[in-house]
């Protein structure tokens, strides 16, 4: 395989002698547990000049999504093209949690380098095992503290600068992929509780939390701040929202330092920037969930050389998964042959797409009209698997163990809004949300919502006899994905995965 990628580097040198060979390079920004809390996607409360700028200048889509609603699965599958169930990163990669990427796994980090492309990460890193996601430049909680690479928007800075510096003095020529990885907007009351519930008050000069010299804070009431559907309408939810708020305003001066950076580089004109965010924000129904409030995500994709479609709009679905297909397409590094412990016998194939076309022109909404996600742990204590399919105006959840409580994981629970939520329920007090915890906690084994006249996925329509043939049909594609990925959870809750000899489904009959 080495080999074979040897001969496509020569061979794109020699096509660059003979003729014209553009420059190209990646700028890829995830934040962290953020939404949609910005004036790109008409949230003018929050203030974001950076982001509106970068907006600007980027094909915005509206129907971007996850693929998994949880951190290190997620980054996963940004990095791999695979969803996590394929590519093994069932959950959380740091302490007890443990997870890890398969060994064979050919990761974007990897198959750049192997193409002579400088690679570099900044930030939150969080996927393992290491020779899978190899980068030639590394400042990551691996090294560093993850508030000083990922919040000290400074020190972000600085790094990036000293990423640009060396690749002008070592690496002329060379094309590179720098992925910053910011820490913002994450919760970390449960981990950092002295800088407040998201570290809203890390380096903002006060007594005890230092000072990061490029953040002007901003500072946000309860009553300025628009609560989304999926979240209490309460003073405490509200108070939460402006700390959270705050946090988003620092990572956007912070995307504006990196812009910045790469402008007097002199790489903006030759380099793509594709940001986004990793799962749905940390409030009820958010993060851990599939539900649209748990895997929209904002997508702004500005390419140098697609200036036709700077500051339009695209209602095409896609999704995290794309990111890997469009970086090589863009490269244009064909993707290898290999297998997986999943398929063992069938090549691995990227299901995701690449977005370049749509920076060209639309896509037909017949054919970009279906996006899938998987979802198996986010802590290590937290198995619910989960698998869905959006498409059209429908999306299906498929809770394989919906006979268990939902799980909830430790830094949701000690945040303000959920213990507010948790004690309001016990009390018999309104709680201002829009289900009940029973209803959270337990849900149907199949989830059908028609999102045009229910985009809050209130009402349950897998066993409307009206919806028959919808489920029909969308249970068969879902299924389907999951063979074609090697998905272990295939059969599950009713039957037993039979893969050694002919894959199929061995009946359990235990009632579900």
């Amino acid at each position: 395989m080495a080999v074979g990628h040897n001969v496509f580097v020569l061979l794109l040198a020699v096509i660059c002698c003979i003729g014209e060979c553009k420059k190209r390079n990646v700028l890829l920004i995830i934040a962290d547990d953020a939404g949609f809390e910005t004036s790109v996607y008409n949230n003018t409360v929050v203030r974001t000049p950076h982001l509106a700028a970068l907006g600007r200048r980027s094909l915005v889509f509206q129907n971007a999504f996850t693929s998994v609603s949880s951190c290190s699965p997620s980054r996963s599958t940004i990095l791999t093209g695979l969803p996590q169930h394929q590519n093994g990163m069932y959950g959380l990669h740091q302490g007890v949690h443990h997870f890890n990427s398969f060994d064979g796994v050919q990761s974007l980090p990897l198959l750049l380098g192997q193409a002579n492309i400088r690679t570099g990460i900044i930030g939150k890193k969080h996927v393992g095992p290491g020779p899978v996601y190899p980068f030639d430049f590394a400042y990551t909680e691996e090294n560093n503290s993850v508030l000083q690479v990922g919040r000290n928007i400074t020190r972000i800075k600085l790094l990036v600068r000293k990423f640009f510096q060396t690749q002008r003095k070592e690496e002329e020529g060379r094309p590179f992929f720098l992925y910053v990885a910011f820490h913002d907007t994450h919760r970390c009351g449960h981990s950092q509780p002295q800088y407040g519930a998201f570290c809203e008050k890390f380096g903002n000069g006060q007594s005890g939390m230092g000072r990061i010299p490029d953040w002007k804070p901003e500072y946000y009431t309860p009553d300025q701040v628009k609560v989304p559907h999926f979240v209490p309408d309460t003073p405490v939810a509200r108070a939460d929202l402006s700390a959270q708020y705050t946090t988003v305003s620092r990572l956007d001066q912070g995307i504006g330092l990196v812009l910045a950076e790469l402008r007097e580089a002199g790489y903006e004109d030759d380099t793509m920037v594709i940001y986004s965010s990793d799962n749905g924000i940390p409030f009820p129904n958010g993060r851990t969930n599939l539900y649209g409030s748990g895997t929209a995500e904002p997508m702004l994709v500005s390419s140098p050389e697609h200036r036709e479609r700077w500051g339009g709009t695209s209602q095409a679905y896609v999704s995290l998964l794309d990111i890997t297909p469009t970086i090589l397409d863009w490269f244009s590094i064909p993707y290898p042959s290999y297998c997986l412990p999943g398929t063992p016998t069938t090549p691995v194939s990227l299901t995701g797409r690449s977005l370049l076309p749509a920076l060209v022109s639309e896509p037909s909404p017949s054919v970009w009209h279906t996006v899938y996600a998987s979802q198996s742990l986010h802590e290590v204590t937290m198995y619910y698997p989960i698998r869905s399919i959006h498409q059209g105006a429908y999306r299906l959840l498929h809770n394989l163990h919906y006979r268990m409580p939902f799980p909830i994981d430790q830094d949701f629970y000690v945040s303000p809004t959920f213990q507010d939520l948790l004690n309001n329920t016990l009390a018999g007090r309104p709680t201002g949300w829009f289900k009940t915890l029973q209803q959270y906690y337990y849900r149907d084994r199949w989830e059908l919502f028609d999102l045009r006249s229910d985009p809050e996925e209130t009402v349950n329509l897998a066993g409307d006899p009206a919806h028959a043939t919808v489920l029909e049909s969308l249970r068969d594609r879902l299924v389907k994905w999951q063979w074609d990925t090697g998905d272990p959870w295939v059969c599950g809750p009713d039957a037993v995965l039979e893969d050694k000899l002919e894959p199929h489904c061995r009946p359990l009959y235990n009632g579900l």
